[in-house]
């Protein structure tokens, strides 16, 4: 029985190719390389599903090229490279993989705040370019975070993770902001306060933005939001480039409008803002906040069970879309 095709769209831990190839014939790019959509969409033709990651972009005009694609598997909790209206009028199943790095980015979001707060990396660089010859009393005095005011903007899972590490660890006083207020019972058990948008901004001591991307959340930090925060004020963008205004941030930390500021995520990542390279109140890290072996590896898994899952038991795991099943009559 010939074995159905797929395609591995980015590099990938090699146990995993091996895995996939005992169900599927298996196209690997462990070259890494970085295709065009043209490109991608060559790629696909005679597959049926691929295994992605979040820098892959499916939308209408790469599925009008894909005749045969089923589903696409995404190792990423996000999902912002799927346009899901295009995919489910194409029939094309989308699968993510939530859950399994929501600790990880937690712990990664207080490694940042932590960072940022305390000018770990400035102080660094200044040490190494040998420029610390004694001791002052106020030399990279940064924030405190301990029993301070943390504001959420986004209160999924990662979201809750990161309350209860403020509140039970740090004990830092927990607002948040969500498109919806979390239940009683859950506010309590994270000792978190759901709060306007503009009241957090204004009365956080540091801001954590965890919220997903989409059209409505662009740019939900923007220069009239910059300005309502605190001057001592510090942000931290765990979630996804677009929704902060980069070139916004980096007046704003250029004119010391806010204390700090931390980036895991950027607008058109892999580039960076430029203004962003020149101010040193900004802590930079590239997109790595669920980056440990143990969680990408669950995050690959999860992406191979949905596609094991799909073909060979018509169950995916994490479907995003799973209106197409119904209409494939799984």
């Amino acid at each position: 029985m010939t074995k159905p095709a797929i395609l591995i769209c980015r590099a990938i831990f090699p146990e995993v190719v091996e895995q996939l190839s005992q169900h599927f014939t298996v196209e690997s790019n462990q070259a890494d390389a970085s295709w065009s959509t043209e490109e991608l969409q060559q790629r696909l033709q005679g597959k049926v599903g691929a295994f992605m990651t979040g820098t892959d972009k499916v939308n209408a005009a790469l599925l009008s090229g894909c005749p045969d694609l089923k589903i696409c598997a995404n190792m990423s909790v996000g999902y912002n490279n799927f346009d899901l209206p295009a995919m489910t009028a194409a029939g094309v199943l989308g699968t993510n993989a939530p859950d399994v790095l929501t600790e990880t980015t937690a712990d990664f979001g207080f490694a940042l705040l932590m960072a940022t707060a305390r000018r770990v990396t400035e102080s660094e660089h200044f040490l190494r370019a040998g420029k610390w010859t004694h001791w002052r009393y106020d030399l990279f005095a940064g924030a405190e975070v301990h029993g301070t005011t943390l504001g959420i903007i986004g209160m999924g899972r990662i979201g809750q993770a990161i309350a209860r590490r403020a509140a039970l660890g740090f004990g830092m006083q927990v607002i948040y902001h969500n498109r919806s207020r979390l239940d009683a019972a859950t506010e309590d058990s994270i000792k978190a306060r759901f709060v306007g948008k503009e009241e957090l901004l204004k009365t956080a001591d540091h801001v954590m933005l965890v919220l997903p991307y989409s059209a409505s959340s662009h740019h939900t930090i923007g220069a009239a939001e910059l300005a309502l925060m605190k001057p001592t004020a510090t942000l931290i963008n765990l979630a996804r480039g677009g929704i902060v205004d980069d070139a916004a941030l980096a007046e704003a930390l250029r004119t010391q409008r806010i204390a700090a500021a931390g980036l895991d995520v950027f607008e058109g990542e892999p580039s960076v803002n430029p203004a962003l390279l020149t101010v040193p109140n900004v802590v930079l890290t590239p997109h790595i906040a669920s980056a440990t072996i143990g969680t990408r590896r669950a995050m690959a898994a999860l992406a191979v069970d949905n596609l094991v899952g799909f073909f060979l038991h018509h169950k995916p795991v994490t479907a995003l879309n799973p209106e197409v099943l119904t209409k494939k009559g799984a």
